[in-house]
């Protein structure tokens, strides 16, 4: 698959309206499509290195490589992908079916190797017409023919059915989640090998049109609401599904993979403190609650610094210095230094006590304070 081709199918991770503020599984549903599990160039890369259909089976199931991403049945596990072959002579069609359930089979895709009348080998992929809308071809054009074409021709070529249906698998199959299409297309394009060519047509070169899922059990029939012009409509297939996606990036300003880098290297800034499941964590559940970040600041500092240091302040500082101060200086020194400097104004003050007290005690002296001073008046 080229990066052109891959550029478009990431834009499913870019082009949301409301990335990452939405549950991952409706924006998925919204702007992801089945076809987008499956890359059609990658299935042609993949069988131009075969060594014959039974390997080519193997491939397409590989958990290493993980070519195929689909999950029709909704199990959470992608489906295996069994090859049933049909044809003789100078068509052989191979029909890529995936196994959705007990005797239940949807075919995805079939590849129609045809021996033309200049004795080449062409091939076509050719999407099913529920999966990727009508006339959906890729031919590859391989610059080194494989060898395993050859054996298609031989008189004693027989062809390959597969042996393994639901409940039984091949040893080297263990199931994987199905990841998400973006990341699916940007892991699976390292597998496409760039030295091939890959056309797009919507001519068929096989005119017999060979159904080899005949059966009533297939996905889409129990699920006629699942097909393409259902899930698309108004769009005729795959290739413009691709083109007009390409379309809105062009509009987007998305018109190379640096544009696409940067865009992801943005997203992945402004959504940094989303989960997986693109629901809003700590920050922005608390914040947009009130309305703007203005009026959730003032009712949180205010709160807290206005109410401590009135509280602690005027009740510790003015009631101590007051009550030591005043208490203490005032009540020494009038105490201590009156007794000494005006000791002539209380000796005046004492003697009168004194004189009054003395006769009291010696009744023998004459003078008498109170009666002389009452004589002389």
């Amino acid at each position: 698959m080229s990066k052109s081709h891959n550029f478009l199918f990431l834009l499913c991770l870019l082009l949301l309206n409301q990335a990452y503020s939405q549950d991952r599984t409706t924006i998925e549903a919204k702007n992801a499509d089945i076809s987008d599990n499956l890359d059609l160039e990658a299935v042609a890369s993949i069988f131009g290195e075969s060594e014959d259909v039974e390997d080519f089976e193997k491939r397409l199931n590989d958990p290493k490589i993980q070519i195929n991403n689909l999950d029709l049945n909704g199990d959470g596990e992608v489906d295996y992908l069994r090859v049933m072959e049909t044809g003789s002579g100078n068509t052989h069609t191979l029909s890529i079916q995936s196994v959705v359930g007990k005797d239940q089979y949807q075919e995805v895709a079939t590849i129609d190797v045809i021996k033309d009348k200049n004795k080449k080998t062409q091939v076509q992929v050719v999407g099913n017409v529920d999966m990727y809308g009508p006339n959906y071809y890729f031919t590859p054009y391989y610059p080194v023919v494989p060898v395993f074409f050859s054996f298609f021709w031989m008189a004693t070529y027989r062809p390959y059915y597969s042996p393994w249906y639901w409940g039984y698998h091949p040893p080297y199959w263990n199931p994987w989640r199905p990841y998400p299409p973006y990341m699916y297309h940007n892991n699976v394009h390292v597998h496409v090998n760039v030295n091939n060519r890959y056309n797009y047509n919507d001519i068929r070169i096989n005119n017999n049109n060979i159904n080899i899922n005949s059966n009533n059990n297939s996905y889409f029939n129990n699920h006629p609401d699942k097909s393409f012009n259902k899930r698309n409509p108004g769009v005729a297939n795959k290739n413009e599904l691709t083109n007009k996606r390409r379309e809105t990036a062009n509009k987007a300003g998305i018109n190379n993979k640096a544009d696409l880098d940067r865009a992801v290297a943005n997203k992945s800034r402004e959504n940094k403190d989303y989960q997986s499941s693109g629901r809003p964590v700590t920050k922005p559940t608390t914040r947009p609650s009130t309305g703007d970040q203005a009026s959730s600041r003032p009712s949180t500092r205010p709160s807290t610094q206005p109410a401590a240091k009135p509280a602690t302040r005027p009740s510790t500082q003015p009631a101590a210095k007051p009550a030591s101060r005043p208490s203490s200086q005032p009540a020494a020194s009038p105490a201590s230094r009156p007794s000494t400097s005006q000791s002539k104004q209380t000796s005046t003050y004492k003697r009168p006590s004194t004189a009054s007290s003395r006769p009291a005690s010696s009744p023998g002296q004459t003078r008498s304070a109170q009666p002389r001073s009452a004589y002389r008046r």
